[in-house]
């Protein structure tokens, strides 16, 4: 190609400016020629970026956000800002999906386990009384664990603040932080009520002669306080303190979860459940494991009573989840569900590596 040609390339100002400070040079043609290359470069990356905001202009708003949060996870390696964490065993046993009103207990099945949920009451500090709190639902209570989990595990402390925290916390999922009857503060101080208030019970089972029952509740004390800002309601949390045992568990056995993710599924409960759940069940399979439509219907069908309508919204709940994770390795047949082993780099979040044991002089 002639300089002439690779000049008529040329057309940012910045480039153009160049190419004048090299006229009279004794290289100028070979300078042109890399000033060109230059300049098809960047147009090469402006036609790819207007071809993505083509394609995402044509996406609803729940699709464009799934479509960022790819590409972000996919060019941006995770940071300890972005991991977020939650107890395993939340991770497979889901809490209600919407408001079981009416009722003081949830009850789920999952394989030969069993999970349920008692409502409690916690002491308001403008009355006095004892008051009936509901059971925790959707995507908002699962939202509020995975901070109050995060925060323990940060802090190495089975009591911690939330009554800042949670503020900044609900923003960085998306949410905007609002006051008054409807609003996210509200919102969000409900569902922690309700999850300091519960107990819970893991039932296990072996299948043919024996069986476990596991009392698990999450908080030993929750502290409130006036907030003396009618905008916000009359009451807010302070103070959240883990039960030791749930505490000790939880720094044993933190799921790490990509903040990044969640935010793509924060208005989901199901998406957040199946997001924590595969990335537990991805980290443990070592061979293809296959889960029949029954067993995913109790895992994740609280709000389906049909397993054919069940079917129908799952696809679509996982087909959004591999939007924002292509490689992911499940696929779904006729049959159910097919897992299959997993490279690290391609789990949600990759595995921490195994601790290396130091050998004792004698051992040596």
């Amino acid at each position: 190609m002639s300089a002439d040609e690779h000049l008529a390339m040329i057309h940012d100002a910045d480039l153009l400016s160049e190419v004048e400070r090299a006229r009279g040079h004794f290289m100028f043609k070979t300078i042109v020629e890399h000033i060109a290359h230059k300049q098809e470069q960047r147009d090469a990356q402006q036609a790819k970026q207007s071809a993505a905001e083509a394609r995402r202009a044509a996406m609803s708003r729940d699709q464009r956000r799934r479509d960022a949060v790819r590409e972000v996870i996919e060019t941006t390696p995770s940071t300890p800002e972005n991991i977020q964490h939650i107890h395993s065993v939340l991770a497979l046993c889901g809490l209600p999906y919407r408001e079981p009103k009416g009722e003081r207990e949830f009850f789920r099945e999952y394989g030969r386990n069993t999970l349920s949920i008692m409502a409690g009451r916690l002491k308001n500090p403008k009355t006095g009384q004892m008051e009936v709190q509901g059971l925790p639902y959707g995507p908002k209570a699962r939202l509020v664990l995975l901070h109050l989990c995060t925060e323990a595990v940060r802090q190495r402390s089975a009591r911690i603040e939330v009554a800042d925290s949670l503020s900044g916390f609900i923003k960085q999922m998306g949410f905007p932080v609002t006051g008054g009857e409807r609003g996210t503060l509200r919102q969000f101080k409900e569902q922690l009520n309700r999850l300091a208030a519960c107990t819970m019970q893991i039932g296990l089972w072996d299948g043919a002669s024996r069986s476990s029952t596991l009392n698990v509740p999450p908080f030993r004390q929750l502290d409130i306080w006036l907030t003396g800002n009618s905008d916000q309601g009359l009451l807010w949390s302070n103070t959240v303190q883990f039960h030791a045992d749930f505490y000790d568990n939880l720094i044993q056995h933190a799921l790490p979860v990509d903040i990044r993710a969640a935010r793509a599924f924060s208005g989901s409960a199901r998406k957040l459940d199946m997001l924590f759940w595969l990335g537990y069940r991805l980290r443990t399979v070592h061979r293809p494991l296959k889960l029949t439509w029954d067993n995913l219907h109790q895992q994740f069908g609280s709000d389906n009573a049909s397993i054919r309508s069940f079917k129908q919204a799952f696809k679509g709940d996982l087909a959004h989840i591999k939007e924002v994770f292509p490689r992911l390795r499940v696929s779904l047949d006729d049959a159910g569900m097919l897992l299959l082993p997993t490279d690290p780099g391609e789990l949600l979040v990759q595995p921490k590596r195994p601790k290396v044991e130091k050998l004792s002089a004698s051992a040596a």
